[in-house]
Formats: C-alpha cells, structure tokens, sequence
C-alpha cells in the first residue's frame, strides 16, 4: 500500500512531528522513508544587495543546518529500525512546496507524511502554505500531521 513515504523536515517541531509519525507508520507497514530538507530562504532576501561573498556564507550555512536536520532525521528513522536515505534540495527561489511535490513524483512516493503549523487567514497569505500547495497539487495521499493541542488560527 504505502511503501515509500516521502517527509519533508525543517527543523521545526510540527515537522518533528511528522517525521514520528512517518516513523511509525513505516515500521507498522514495512515502508521506507526518504526525508528532505529544501534550502531555499535566499529568495526571501532576493531584493536585499548583499556583497557575493555574505550570500554564499549563507547559502553555506543554510545547506549545513539543512544537513543537520537531515541527519537528525535519518538517525531517528534507523534507531526505530525503519529504512531511511535523505536528500538535501537546493532550490533557491522556488516555494518548497513545489520541491516537496517534484521530488514526491520522481522519487516516486506512495505516501506525503508533513507537519503543518495550521496558519490560516492574514498569516497564511503573508508567510505562504506549503502545506496547502502540497496537498492541492501532490500526485499520491497526503497526511498532514499538526501539533497536539493547537487549535486552526484564523
């Protein structure tokens, strides 16, 4: 049914979230897991003038918390005794969502496992939902996973 579940992670806890939950539902159905973290915060500063040499300091250091939050992820995975691989994408200047949606369709994913914040309203507007964008456009089921407690925010 669900033998390759595709989780994007953030480092956020609505995206620790959800890799727990993938975590389990990989080990009750035999599936493996490919996680994905997607480097792409340059497009937010895309108007600021900044010399080459600060993008690139952080562009390296986006790509290193990135890979951090990789290893985090799949270290997680392998302790629950669940097959895990990882990929870091860089896609500077394009919304994640979309990133998560591609790489869903040539990994090829069964299944899209991901925490959401559950921003609604102004909120959502202005900071985007890549969650949204996920689940209006992904080729294979969506589970979207929220944190316990936390009410829709309008």
């Amino acid at each position: 049914m669900y033998g390759r579940i595709l989780v994007p992670v953030d480092g956020s806890e609505t995206s620790r979230l959800g890799l727990k939950e993938a975590i389990e539902l990989a080990k009750s159905l035999r599936a493996r897991i490919r996680v994905v973290h997607i480097v792409n915060k340059l497009h937010s500063i895309a108007s600021v003038e900044l010399a080459a040499d600060m993008v690139q300091a952080l562009v390296d250091q986006l790509r290193s918390s990135g890979e951090c939050i990789l290893h985090d992820s799949v270290s997680a995975a392998r302790a629950a005794g669940v097959e895990v691989d990882s990929r870091l994408i860089e896609a500077m200047g394009t919304e994640a969502g979309e990133c998560i949606v591609e790489e869903a369709t040539s990994w090829p994913a069964d299944l899209i496992v991901c925490g959401t914040h559950g921003r609604r309203g102004l909120r959502r507007v202005l900071m985007g939902s890549d969650a949204e964008y996920v689940l209006r456009r992904s080729p294979v089921p969506v589970l979207m996973v929220r944190a316990p407690g936390v009410a829709e925010q309008p």
